[in-house]
């Protein structure tokens, strides 16, 4: 095993870096942010209040758990510290299971004396290091900042177990699945789904007397996110949820050992779907063949950018009258958005969530476009009359309809939620100026992943979505956390145009463009002189 595990290592250090550094930048940040931002016990219990009043903040948001500055950043924080956690461990699960199998390394261990379940049994221990470091480095970067250690311990423990929880569903959905895409998908949808039933629950749940604790409702227990919150660090310090959601991580884990051994090498339990015998016409071209390859997932971003849209112009009342009864809401949402207008505000706030999930779904498919180099799946293509630099061109079009296709379905549901009134007329302009401002912004991640992909094709799965992760930290909460203003700026989802108090604010939008323009011209040129890289 020991050889398996320095091989994980060399292969992963770089990724399993970043997914750390971002999880001990998020906690410090958010201490940072706590002690500037809400400093005292009665702006804590404002914004707690504030909560109570809007239960539909709790879907971004963690579980009230009291107004120490301990439980007020554990419920500013934790939420998103285990979201880290759980995605760093499910691609890390799928990629040294099934992405291996699909690579033909696994084909070459079992050809050696090593027992069949050695590389998932290597798997699971690589996994429980990665977040066991996770959850210490982050602990300590709280005892660092002065924070209790015993809640700190407890913060780093619940998004710990959080990512365990999220390693055995990885390796599970990598043995029913025959394809480390379908595994990735399948587990992420469901990772999508335990956030959504945690945040369900809490909004469901009974607020103490003094507005400052929320009991959740039955829904949160159904989620590894609900146990991390149940937790309550600095408050109630529960480490027994910790411990449930471990110990459901060990036993999926031990359950995919099962089944590797109920299958054959390269077999899943979902059975692939039969091919025609003869392809259609919509395949007659590479640039179909990249769509078909890629229509799935980008169906998936669509339909976020249209429950996106749909929040967008219904929170933007209920958030109104909420803030004529406390106006902790408005200096939230104004803070993030850097708008004067609540309505404008609310709009800004949840079209920078759409700009996140275009990008997403952009970087997705020019991702799929190294996977299809390392699998020897491109070299079939271009060994036809299709270059190097149309067959890159292809995936950067098809991840521009991408970005196309998710704002334009978010802006769609969001027009259709607006009334037909004098009062929403500048609300459908500030849907307008905030698509299409995210819109530039997604596809400067389009350009920069491409860019990556033809200079250091290797990184492109690390840098494009480490990427994303640093922009939606900075540009989301960077205002809350307190960080200069130059600091949020770099991202670009935080310097898109918006309507403020009924003027368009440009903002950032000439640099957006540059950099697009300079990150796509040389991608192309490059290309040109760039051979097929391997997965080795």
């Amino acid at each position: 095993m020991i050889p398996l595990l320095r091989q994980r290592l060399r292969r992963d250090w770089l990724q399993l870096l970043l997914w750390v550094l971002g999880a001990v930048l998020l906690a410090v940040a958010g201490y940072g942010g706590v002690s500037q931002s809400y400093g005292t016990v009665a702006d804590r219990q404002e914004v707690l209040a504030a909560v109570m009043a809007n239960p539909v903040i709790l879907m971004f948001r963690g579980l009230p758990s009291g107004d120490s500055a301990g439980a007020f950043l554990a419920f500013e924080d934790l939420p998103w510290l285990a979201m880290l956690a759980a995605l760093m461990s499910t691609f890390l699960a799928v990629r040294h299971t099934r992405g291996d199998e699909e690579a033909g390394r696994s084909e070459l261990i079992a050809a050696t004396p090593a027992s069949r379940t050695l590389p998932t049994l290597a798997t699971i221990v690589h996994g429980l290091g990665a977040n066991l470091a996770l959850a210490a480095l982050t602990a300590l970067s709280l005892i660092g900042a002065g924070m209790d250690a015993r809640g700190s311990l407890l913060t780093g423990a619940a998004a710990g177990g959080v990512g365990v929880a999220f390693l055995g569903i990885g390796l599970v959905a990598a043995q029913v699945m025959r394809t480390s895409r379908g595994a990735n998908s399948l587990a992420v949808w469901l990772l999508v789904a335990a956030f959504l039933l945690r945040g369900i629950g809490n909004m469901a749940g009974t607020p103490s007397d003094d507005l400052t604790r929320i009991d959740s409702a039955w829904p949160a227990w159904l989620s590894p996110f609900g146990w991390a919150e149940q937790v309550r660090p600095f408050d109630a310090d529960a480490p027994w949820p910790a411990l449930l959601a471990l110990a459901v991580g060990l036993a999926l884990a031990a359950a995919a050992t099962a089944l590797q051994s109920a299958r054959d090498l390269g077999a899943g339990f979902v059975p692939e779907r039969r091919g025609r015998a003869a392809a259609t016409a919509a395949l007659s071209s590479p640039h179909a063949l990249v769509w078909r390859l890629s229509r799935g997932a980008i169906l998936g971003w669509a339909i976020g950018g249209v429950l996106t849209g749909v929040l967008a112009t219904t929170l933007s009342a209920l958030a109104g009258q909420v803030a004529g009864e406390n106006p902790a809401v408005a200096q939230v949402l104004e803070k993030i958005a850097r708008a004067g207008d609540l309505d404008e505000a609310m709009i800004t706030v949840f079209f920078t969530m759409l700009g996140i999930l275009a990008a997403c779904a952009a970087v997705q498919t020019v991702v799929r476009a190294r996977q299809e180099e390392a699998h020897g799946t491109a070299e079939p293509v271009l060994a036809t009359a299709v270059g190097r630099v149309r067959w890159f061109s292809d995936y950067a079009v098809v991840a521009t309809v991408a970005v196309l296709l998710v704002v334009g379905a978010g802006m769609g549901a969001a027009y259709a939620g607006l009334a037909a009134d004098d009062a929403a007329d500048g609300l459908y302009r500030a849907v307008t100026v905030a698509g299409l401002g995210q819109l530039a912004a997604a596809c400067v991640f389009t350009a920069i992943t491409a860019l990556v992909f033809v200079v250091l094709p290797r990184a492109t799965l690390a840098a494009g979505w480490a990427l994303i992760g640093i922009a939606s930290i900075l540009g989301m909460f960077g205002p809350l956390f307190g960080m200069p203003e130059w600091a949020t700026d770099i991202s670009p989802i935080a310097v898109t145009p918006v309507v403020a108090q009924g003027e368009v604010d440009l903002r950032g939008l000439w640099w957006l463009v540059l950099a697009i323009a300079v990150a796509g011209a040389g991608s192309i040129a490059l290309m040109r002189r760039r051979e097929l890289a391997g997965d080795g």
